[in-house]
């Protein structure tokens, strides 16, 4: 379920519901609200089910339409007193209320569809080729950086001597469902058997994987398996190749689907 669809699908539900709600006058109006508010939640708890999204997004979700649920129950009880025109403080809260759903839709954009190319070209700068990415390198960035880095480096090395050559085919494309297929070759050229190949899918700067697939054997040195994206935007995808529970192989790629 696309996380935009959700967000403003569920907003225009309270909406609804709390104008369905003044049919019934024996409602109160905060029950009323809180009603406009809360089904739609329990309806988006339900939608992602085995499919979690993120802290981060469920958070948008449950202020926003709590949010809306209260600037509509402050609208409603300034009316029914009769003051005339909309004094400036529930203005003010409205506005702040209608431009943090503005500003959470399009950070919520930025993180998962990156920003748009034009945007991008501006702010980024470029020389006819594109800057932007969603890759924010190989090592996580923290306390135990140079930790890291000094792992990546060994490995690296170890890579080198090891000498295999990966053939990575299936992220073309731009849909949601890839075919991927990881073809392994000694240093003669010799396709490399028994190993154990994985691929981890996650955010730009994400800190765990969403998902994590095992690749099965398909022929000698062949590893093959279905990848199906959560969602549109951009996605890194990391190889892992293990022989004897050692990680002789270790790449990362960025995708993106629309």
């Amino acid at each position: 379920m696309n996380t935009m669809t959700t967000l403003f699908g569920g907003l225009a539900a309270v909406l609804v519901l709390y104008a369905m709600g003044g049919w019934v006058r024996s409602l109160p109006p905060m029950l009323r609200a809180v009603l406009a508010g809360v089904v739609p939640l329990a309806a988006y708890f339900s939608l992602i089910v085995g499919q979690w999204p993120g802290l981060d997004v469920v958070a948008m979700h449950i202020s926003i339409f709590l949010a809306a649920a209260l600037v509509l129950y402050t609208i409603s009880q300034f009316r029914q007193r009769g003051a005339g025109r909309l004094h400036w403080a529930p203005r003010l809260l409205i506005g702040f209320f209608v431009g943090l759903v503005f500003l959470n839709a399009a950070l919520l954009q930025i993180s998962t569809q990156g920003l748009p190319e034009p945007l991008a070209r501006w702010w980024l700068g470029s020389e006819g080729g594109a800057v932007y990415s969603g890759f924010s390198g190989v090592v996580s960035h923290g306390q135990n950086a140079a930790k890291a880095v000094s792992s990546e480096l060994s490995e690296t090395h170890r890579e080198s001597r090891l000498g295999w050559q990966v053939e990575f085919s299936g992220l073309e494309g731009s849909g949601l469902t890839r075919l991927i297929q990881v073809r392994v070759k000694d240093r003669t050229g010799l396709p490399v058997d028994r190993v154990e190949a994985e691929l981890s899918l996650q955010r730009p700067g994400a800190a765990r994987p969403t998902l994590t697939l095992p690749l099965s054997a398909a022929e000698a040195g062949i590893y093959m398996g279905s990848l199906g994206l959560p969602g549109t935007g951009r996605w890194l995808l990391e190889l892992r190749l293990r022989q004897n529970g050692i990680v002789h192989f270790h790449s990362i790629q960025e995708l993106v689907a629309s």
